[in-house]
């Protein structure tokens, strides 16, 4: 196979996009075995070859923007990352803005390309306006989406993980550990990412042959305080739930402080699950049940997306979805009953 993508590669080698990705970047999370078949499929197909022959023109450095809503969280901190170590592997300098979800920031955003060497950009934004996408391309400045809100017009790089898979692995886990009334604390209903969390959630009830009730449905903001109040309505009601999955570890925070608050004990008393798998989730306790998204994979890739761009070539595929992961912990266990012991499985 010449001129092998790397979408062909990772499939030839049994693995994802983002571990071939890793591989060609030299990231230190992947098994030395993995490596090897990788890196062996990687020269027989010439990428590695073709990879550096686009090297000099991406070696003459310059800058990359990377736009983002909030740069308070960690989650920020593993998408910022996961873009650098790519982006300093050929170079180039990474800028980072902030536009706290308001309009005229995005704006002066736009307004200030044409003032600054910037070669391309990486947007971790709900979404693309059609005046954005416009003078994004009037200006000719390559980009990628990261988990944009909605799925984007054709021919639109974007980068997102699978969060309905992610959502049915979490719901899965609390009903094989016996939950019967699961609650789920998603974020922001327009979001892609939400409403495919929620679908997941509401296929594993469906497929246990349990009800979907809207009454334990609550949309938020991905953060801790509207998750706090939504968790101390949802654990007021009759019938309160076992257990509350999370749409993200903010989300998971803000429904331990809710248990708390009640006298509530995790997981003997409520189970919790979250999304997303910070560094945080490892440090309180009970240390946190979640879905682990590679964040900085995703970044990563959008990246790499843009770099092709500059080169001149057209990305292997302007859609790719990273895998997502439950991380089984200790804040889930059976209602009333001991904690199970850790472990992973994929989604």
């Amino acid at each position: 196979m010449t001129g092998a993508t790397l979408a062909e590669i990772a499939k030839e080698a049994g693995v994802s996009v983002s571990t071939v990705s890793k591989v060609l970047h030299d990231r230190s999370d992947v098994s030395s075995k993995t490596r090897a078949k990788v890196q062996r499929l990687l020269e027989r197909h010439g990428y590695l070859a073709r990879h550096r022959a686009a090297a000099p023109a991406l070696l003459r450095g310059g800058l990359i923007d990377f736009v983002i809503n909030e740069l308070d969280s960690p989650w920020a901190v593993e998408l910022i990352r996961g873009a650098e170590e790519v982006l300093h592997g050929v170079g180039m300098g990474l800028v980072v803005s902030a536009t706290h979800g308001r309009t005229r920031a995005a704006r002066q955003w736009l307004d200030s390309l044409a003032t600054r060497p910037t070669r391309g950009a990486i947007l971790v934004v709900p979404e693309l306006t059609t005046a954005q996408h416009e003078e994004l391309r009037r200006l000719s400045l390559p980009f990628a989406l990261v988990a944009p809100v909605d799925e984007p017009g054709p021919g639109v790089p974007w980068v997102g993980a699978t969060n309905w898979p992610g959502g049915l692995a979490a719901t899965r886990h609390l009903i094989a550990l016996g939950h019967r009334r699961i609650a789920i604390i998603s974020g922001p209903p327009r979001r892609l990412t939400s409403r495919a969390r929620v679908d997941g959630y509401r296929s594993a009830l469906e497929e246990a042959g349990l009800p979907f009730d809207p009454e334990l449905v609550r949309y938020g903001d991905f953060t801790h305080d509207l998750a706090h109040r939504h968790a101390l309505d949802l654990l007021a009601l009759d019938r309160r739930p076992t257990a509350i999955f999370a749409g993200s570890d903010h989300q998971a925070l803000g429904t331990f402080r809710a248990a708390a608050t009640l006298g509530l004990r995790i997981p003997e008393d409520l189970s919790v699950v979250g999304f997303d798998d910070l560094p945080f989730a490892d440090w309180v306790t009970p240390r946190l049940t979640t879905v682990r998204t590679p964040l900085a994979d995703m970044t990563a890739l959008a990246a790499r997306m843009v770099l092709q761009l500059l080169a001149g070539e057209q990305p292997e595929t302007t859609r790719v979805e990273v895998a997502t992961e439950l991380v089984v912990r200790e804040s889930s266990g059976p209602p009333g009953g001991a904690r199970p012991s850790a472990g992973s499985m994929s989604s």
